[in-house]
Protein backbone atom coordinates (compact mmCIF):
# COMPACT_ATOMS: atom_id res chain seq x y z
CA UNK A 1 0.00 0.00 0.00
CA UNK A 2 1.25 3.60 -0.79
CA UNK A 3 1.30 4.64 3.26
CA UNK A 4 1.24 8.28 1.65
CA UNK A 5 -2.25 7.84 0.75
CA UNK A 6 -4.54 8.23 4.01
CA UNK A 7 -8.17 8.29 4.98
CA UNK A 8 -9.34 12.29 5.07
CA UNK A 9 -12.12 11.51 7.16
CA UNK A 10 -12.72 8.50 9.68
CA UNK A 11 -14.21 5.56 8.62
CA UNK A 12 -17.43 5.52 10.14
CA UNK A 13 -18.43 1.60 9.28
CA UNK A 14 -17.34 -1.29 7.27
CA UNK A 15 -20.82 -3.49 6.70
CA UNK A 16 -20.95 -6.72 5.64
CA UNK A 17 -23.89 -8.04 4.03
CA UNK A 18 -24.24 -12.19 4.50
CA UNK A 19 -24.80 -14.07 1.12
CA UNK A 20 -27.67 -15.90 3.27
CA UNK A 21 -29.11 -12.83 4.02
CA UNK A 22 -29.55 -11.04 0.45
CA UNK A 23 -29.59 -13.99 -1.68
CA UNK A 24 -32.33 -17.22 -1.10
CA UNK A 25 -28.93 -19.05 -0.71
CA UNK A 26 -30.91 -22.52 -1.67
CA UNK A 27 -32.25 -20.97 -5.05
CA UNK A 28 -28.93 -21.02 -7.89
CA UNK A 29 -28.02 -17.23 -7.99
CA UNK A 30 -31.60 -15.69 -6.80
CA UNK A 31 -31.54 -12.56 -5.17
CA UNK A 32 -34.08 -11.66 -1.71
CA UNK A 33 -34.98 -8.71 -3.21
CA UNK A 34 -37.33 -7.68 -0.04
CA UNK A 35 -34.09 -7.80 2.04
CA UNK A 36 -31.70 -5.77 -0.52
CA UNK A 37 -33.88 -2.95 -0.66
CA UNK A 38 -34.44 -2.99 3.37
CA UNK A 39 -30.64 -3.07 3.76
CA UNK A 40 -30.14 -0.68 1.07
CA UNK A 41 -32.37 1.63 2.83
CA UNK A 42 -31.11 1.06 6.32
CA UNK A 43 -27.32 1.85 5.02
CA UNK A 44 -28.72 4.89 3.72
CA UNK A 45 -30.36 6.05 6.97
CA UNK A 46 -27.19 5.15 8.65
CA UNK A 47 -24.49 6.45 6.81
CA UNK A 48 -27.43 9.91 7.33
CA UNK A 49 -26.94 9.12 11.05
CA UNK A 50 -26.41 12.71 12.97
CA UNK A 51 -25.76 14.86 9.62
CA UNK A 52 -28.46 16.93 7.58
CA UNK A 53 -30.20 14.69 5.09
CA UNK A 54 -31.33 15.37 1.54
CA UNK A 55 -33.82 13.99 -0.60
CA UNK A 56 -32.87 9.92 -2.04
CA UNK A 57 -31.87 11.05 -5.86
CA UNK A 58 -31.63 7.34 -7.75
CA UNK A 59 -28.11 7.28 -9.18
CA UNK A 60 -28.37 3.93 -11.56
CA UNK A 61 -29.75 5.46 -14.69
CA UNK A 62 -29.49 2.39 -16.35
CA UNK A 63 -32.81 0.85 -18.29
CA UNK A 64 -34.45 -1.28 -15.90
CA UNK A 65 -38.60 -2.67 -15.80
CA UNK A 66 -40.45 0.07 -14.11
CA UNK A 67 -37.87 2.64 -14.16
CA UNK A 68 -38.82 6.15 -14.36
CA UNK A 69 -37.56 8.48 -16.57
CA UNK A 70 -34.09 8.82 -16.42
CA UNK A 71 -34.33 12.62 -17.90
CA UNK A 72 -35.63 14.10 -14.94
CA UNK A 73 -33.72 12.18 -12.53
CA UNK A 74 -30.49 13.83 -14.07
CA UNK A 75 -32.36 17.49 -14.03
CA UNK A 76 -33.10 16.49 -10.24
CA UNK A 77 -29.24 16.13 -9.58
CA UNK A 78 -28.53 19.60 -11.12
CA UNK A 79 -30.35 21.22 -7.91
CA UNK A 80 -29.38 18.44 -5.61
CA UNK A 81 -26.66 19.97 -2.81
CA UNK A 82 -23.67 18.19 -1.63
CA UNK A 83 -24.95 16.12 1.27
CA UNK A 84 -22.81 15.41 4.58
CA UNK A 85 -23.08 11.75 5.49
CA UNK A 86 -20.29 8.95 7.31
CA UNK A 87 -17.92 6.91 5.30
CA UNK A 88 -19.01 3.65 4.99
CA UNK A 89 -17.47 0.45 3.39
CA UNK A 90 -19.59 -2.51 2.14
CA UNK A 91 -18.47 -5.94 1.48
CA UNK A 92 -20.94 -8.64 0.07
CA UNK A 93 -20.95 -12.59 0.78
CA UNK A 94 -21.83 -14.62 -2.09
CA UNK A 95 -24.85 -16.62 -1.06
CA UNK A 96 -26.09 -18.90 -4.05
CA UNK A 97 -23.97 -17.17 -6.31
CA UNK A 98 -20.71 -18.33 -6.83
CA UNK A 99 -21.13 -21.31 -4.20
CA UNK A 100 -21.68 -23.45 -6.68
CA UNK A 101 -19.18 -22.96 -9.28
CA UNK A 102 -16.74 -22.90 -6.66
CA UNK A 103 -17.58 -25.95 -4.98
CA UNK A 104 -18.37 -27.92 -8.02
CA UNK A 105 -15.03 -27.28 -9.49
CA UNK A 106 -13.18 -27.07 -6.91
CA UNK A 107 -11.28 -23.67 -7.27
CA UNK A 108 -10.72 -23.28 -3.46
CA UNK A 109 -8.55 -25.91 -3.68
CA UNK A 110 -6.29 -24.68 -5.88
CA UNK A 111 -5.10 -26.13 -9.19
CA UNK A 112 -5.35 -23.67 -12.30
CA UNK A 113 -3.30 -26.04 -14.63
CA UNK A 114 -6.66 -28.27 -14.67
CA UNK A 115 -9.72 -27.24 -16.97
CA UNK A 116 -11.99 -27.82 -14.70
CA UNK A 117 -10.81 -25.65 -12.39
CA UNK A 118 -9.55 -23.03 -14.40
CA UNK A 119 -13.62 -23.05 -15.84
CA UNK A 120 -14.87 -22.92 -12.51
CA UNK A 121 -12.65 -19.64 -12.06
CA UNK A 122 -14.42 -18.22 -14.59
CA UNK A 123 -17.75 -19.01 -13.34
CA UNK A 124 -17.31 -18.26 -9.98
CA UNK A 125 -16.45 -14.80 -10.91
CA UNK A 126 -19.05 -14.26 -13.85
CA UNK A 127 -21.37 -15.26 -10.79
CA UNK A 128 -20.18 -13.22 -8.11
CA UNK A 129 -19.40 -10.03 -10.01
CA UNK A 130 -23.13 -10.54 -11.34
CA UNK A 131 -24.48 -10.35 -7.42
CA UNK A 132 -21.72 -7.21 -7.21
CA UNK A 133 -23.34 -5.24 -9.80
CA UNK A 134 -26.74 -6.06 -8.50
CA UNK A 135 -25.95 -4.70 -4.49
CA UNK A 136 -24.24 -2.12 -6.12
CA UNK A 137 -27.16 -0.95 -8.27
CA UNK A 138 -29.78 -1.45 -5.36
CA UNK A 139 -27.50 0.76 -3.11
CA UNK A 140 -27.49 3.38 -5.92
CA UNK A 141 -31.25 3.60 -6.10
CA UNK A 142 -30.65 4.62 -2.68
CA UNK A 143 -28.80 7.63 -3.37
CA UNK A 144 -25.27 6.37 -1.91
CA UNK A 145 -22.61 6.38 -4.36
CA UNK A 146 -21.59 2.57 -4.54
CA UNK A 147 -18.51 1.51 -6.76
CA UNK A 148 -18.03 -2.12 -7.60
CA UNK A 149 -14.28 -3.03 -6.50
CA UNK A 150 -13.59 -6.54 -7.21
CA UNK A 151 -10.43 -7.84 -5.26
CA UNK A 152 -9.00 -10.02 -8.61
CA UNK A 153 -9.47 -6.85 -10.46
CA UNK A 154 -7.82 -4.74 -7.84
CA UNK A 155 -4.75 -7.57 -8.03
CA UNK A 156 -5.89 -9.15 -4.21
CA UNK A 157 -3.72 -12.26 -4.04
CA UNK A 158 -2.99 -15.09 -1.66
CA UNK A 159 -0.66 -17.22 -0.40
CA UNK A 160 -1.81 -20.82 0.72
CA UNK A 161 -5.05 -18.94 1.01
CA UNK A 162 -3.66 -16.18 3.67
CA UNK A 163 -3.43 -12.70 1.62
CA UNK A 164 -0.60 -11.91 -0.19
CA UNK A 165 -0.76 -8.69 -1.60
CA UNK A 166 -3.61 -6.65 -0.93
CA UNK A 167 -3.01 -3.29 -2.12
CA UNK A 168 -6.01 -1.03 0.29
CA UNK A 169 -4.88 2.26 -1.60
CA UNK A 170 -7.62 1.95 -4.10
CA UNK A 171 -10.31 1.68 -1.44
CA UNK A 172 -8.74 4.59 0.25
CA UNK A 173 -9.05 6.80 -2.46
CA UNK A 174 -12.66 5.98 -3.27
CA UNK A 175 -13.42 7.05 0.28
CA UNK A 176 -11.55 10.17 -0.21
CA UNK A 177 -13.08 11.01 -2.96
CA UNK A 178 -16.92 10.52 -1.59
CA UNK A 179 -17.82 7.09 -2.84
CA UNK A 180 -18.67 3.92 -1.01
CA UNK A 181 -16.72 0.78 -2.10
CA UNK A 182 -18.48 -2.44 -2.66
CA UNK A 183 -16.04 -5.41 -2.44
CA UNK A 184 -17.67 -9.02 -2.45
CA UNK A 185 -15.82 -12.31 -1.94
CA UNK A 186 -13.76 -13.54 -4.76
CA UNK A 187 -11.70 -16.25 -6.62
CA UNK A 188 -8.07 -14.96 -6.71
CA UNK A 189 -4.64 -16.06 -7.82
CA UNK A 190 -2.73 -17.86 -4.86
CA UNK A 191 1.04 -18.10 -5.24
CA UNK A 192 0.97 -21.70 -3.45
CA UNK A 193 -2.21 -23.00 -4.83
CA UNK A 194 -3.00 -21.51 -8.27
CA UNK A 195 -5.91 -20.11 -7.27
CA UNK A 196 -7.99 -19.71 -4.22
CA UNK A 197 -11.43 -18.34 -2.83
CA UNK A 198 -10.75 -15.00 -0.60
CA UNK A 199 -13.93 -14.88 1.65
CA UNK A 200 -15.81 -11.60 2.49
CA UNK A 201 -14.73 -12.38 5.74
CA UNK A 202 -11.16 -12.26 5.51
CA UNK A 203 -11.66 -9.24 3.54
CA UNK A 204 -13.28 -7.34 6.34
CA UNK A 205 -10.51 -8.16 8.82
CA UNK A 206 -7.72 -7.06 6.32
CA UNK A 207 -9.36 -3.54 5.59
CA UNK A 208 -10.39 -2.99 9.49
CA UNK A 209 -6.71 -3.69 10.29
CA UNK A 210 -5.62 -0.90 7.94
CA UNK A 211 -8.51 1.74 7.86
CA UNK A 212 -9.73 1.56 11.61
CA UNK A 213 -13.47 1.98 11.52
CA UNK A 214 -15.17 3.33 14.56
CA UNK A 215 -17.22 -0.47 14.22
CA UNK A 216 -17.98 -3.43 12.15
CA UNK A 217 -21.41 -4.66 11.24
CA UNK A 218 -21.92 -8.30 9.99
CA UNK A 219 -25.80 -8.48 8.65
CA UNK A 220 -26.74 -12.45 8.60
CA UNK A 221 -29.67 -14.69 8.28
CA UNK A 222 -30.31 -14.99 11.89
CA UNK A 223 -30.01 -12.88 14.92
CA UNK A 224 -26.54 -13.24 15.69
CA UNK A 225 -24.53 -15.76 17.34
CA UNK A 226 -26.01 -19.07 19.13
CA UNK A 227 -24.63 -21.57 21.67
CA UNK A 228 -25.49 -24.42 18.91
CA UNK A 229 -27.12 -23.97 15.29
CA UNK A 230 -30.45 -21.83 16.06
CA UNK A 231 -32.19 -24.23 14.39
CA UNK A 232 -31.93 -26.71 16.98
CA UNK A 233 -34.64 -26.10 20.26
CA UNK A 234 -33.51 -24.51 23.57
CA UNK A 235 -30.69 -22.12 21.09
CA UNK A 236 -29.35 -19.72 23.70
CA UNK A 237 -28.60 -16.35 21.66
CA UNK A 238 -25.53 -14.91 22.81
CA UNK A 239 -25.85 -11.51 23.18
CA UNK A 240 -21.98 -10.41 23.98
CA UNK A 241 -18.44 -12.37 23.33
CA UNK A 242 -15.15 -10.88 25.18
CA UNK A 243 -11.76 -11.31 23.06
CA UNK A 244 -8.47 -10.90 24.91
CA UNK A 245 -5.22 -10.59 23.84
CA UNK A 246 -4.21 -13.70 22.47
CA UNK A 247 -7.13 -14.12 20.06
CA UNK A 248 -8.94 -16.32 22.64
CA UNK A 249 -12.91 -15.24 23.75
CA UNK A 250 -15.55 -16.41 25.95
CA UNK A 251 -18.96 -15.90 26.48
CA UNK A 252 -20.24 -12.68 28.83
CA UNK A 253 -23.88 -12.91 28.38
CA UNK A 254 -25.47 -14.73 29.04
CA UNK A 255 -23.52 -16.53 31.87
CA UNK A 256 -23.80 -20.28 31.87
CA UNK A 257 -23.42 -22.31 34.84
CA UNK A 258 -21.03 -24.92 32.86
CA UNK A 259 -18.05 -22.74 32.49
CA UNK A 260 -16.93 -24.98 29.86
CA UNK A 261 -19.34 -25.43 27.89
CA UNK A 262 -18.67 -24.49 23.92
CA UNK A 263 -20.33 -23.43 21.85
CA UNK A 264 -21.28 -25.57 18.62
CA UNK A 265 -21.23 -24.21 15.32
CA UNK A 266 -22.21 -25.95 12.30
CA UNK A 267 -20.91 -25.38 8.61
CA UNK A 268 -23.14 -26.06 5.91
CA UNK A 269 -21.11 -28.56 3.05
CA UNK A 270 -21.09 -26.15 0.27
CA UNK A 271 -19.79 -23.54 1.92
CA UNK A 272 -16.52 -22.77 0.29
CA UNK A 273 -15.42 -20.16 2.88
CA UNK A 274 -16.12 -21.88 6.37
CA UNK A 275 -19.09 -19.95 7.69
CA UNK A 276 -19.62 -19.56 11.24
CA UNK A 277 -16.53 -20.74 12.31
CA UNK A 278 -14.61 -17.96 10.25
CA UNK A 279 -16.71 -15.08 11.32
CA UNK A 280 -16.82 -16.02 14.50
CA UNK A 281 -12.83 -16.04 14.33
CA UNK A 282 -12.57 -12.90 11.81
CA UNK A 283 -14.82 -11.16 14.51
CA UNK A 284 -12.37 -11.95 17.16
CA UNK A 285 -9.35 -10.42 14.87
CA UNK A 286 -11.10 -7.34 14.44
CA UNK A 287 -12.40 -7.30 18.19
CA UNK A 288 -8.59 -7.54 19.30
CA UNK A 289 -7.76 -4.17 17.27
CA UNK A 290 -10.08 -1.84 19.81
CA UNK A 291 -12.86 -2.34 17.38
CA UNK A 292 -16.81 -3.36 18.33
CA UNK A 293 -18.30 -5.55 15.98
CA UNK A 294 -22.29 -6.57 16.28
CA UNK A 295 -23.36 -9.70 14.38
CA UNK A 296 -27.07 -9.35 13.88
CA UNK A 297 -30.32 -10.41 11.59
CA UNK A 298 -30.57 -8.35 8.33
CA UNK A 299 -33.34 -6.06 7.79
CA UNK A 300 -34.68 -6.11 11.21
CA UNK A 301 -34.74 -2.86 13.42
CA UNK A 302 -31.91 -4.51 14.96
CA UNK A 303 -29.77 -4.55 12.20
CA UNK A 304 -30.80 -0.36 12.10
CA UNK A 305 -29.77 0.06 15.36
CA UNK A 306 -26.24 -1.22 15.04
CA UNK A 307 -25.34 0.02 11.90
CA UNK A 308 -26.45 3.54 13.13
CA UNK A 309 -23.72 3.19 15.97
CA UNK A 310 -26.69 3.04 18.95
CA UNK A 311 -24.71 0.00 20.47
CA UNK A 312 -21.61 1.85 21.29
CA UNK A 313 -22.42 3.49 24.89
CA UNK A 314 -25.01 1.50 25.51
CA UNK A 315 -26.46 -2.43 24.37
CA UNK A 316 -30.40 -2.12 24.73
CA UNK A 317 -32.22 -4.37 26.85
CA UNK A 318 -34.75 -5.12 23.74
CA UNK A 319 -31.73 -5.71 21.07
CA UNK A 320 -31.01 -8.81 20.06
CA UNK A 321 -27.86 -9.43 18.34
CA UNK A 322 -24.37 -10.55 19.48
CA UNK A 323 -21.52 -7.72 20.56
CA UNK A 324 -17.76 -8.83 20.34
CA UNK A 325 -15.54 -6.50 21.99
CA UNK A 326 -12.14 -6.61 23.15
CA UNK A 327 -11.45 -6.82 26.94
CA UNK A 328 -7.74 -5.83 28.03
Amino acid sequence: MDTNIKLKNPLRCIVKLGGAAITCKNEFEKINEVNLVTVSSQVREAMMFGSSSGSVLDMDWSKRDGSSDTANIVEDFKEQQVLDYNSFVVIHGAGSFGHFQASKSGVHKGGLNQPLVKAGFVATRISVTSLNLEIVRALAREGIPSVAMSPFSCGWSTCERNIASADVSTVVEALNSGFVPVLHGDAVLDESLGCTILSGDVIISHLAAHLKPQFVVFLTDVFGVYDRPPSEPNAVLLREIAVREDGSWSVVNPTFEDSDKQVEISVASHDTTGGMVTKISEAAMIAKLGIDVYIVKAATEHSLTALSGKLRDKIPEDWLGTVIRYVS
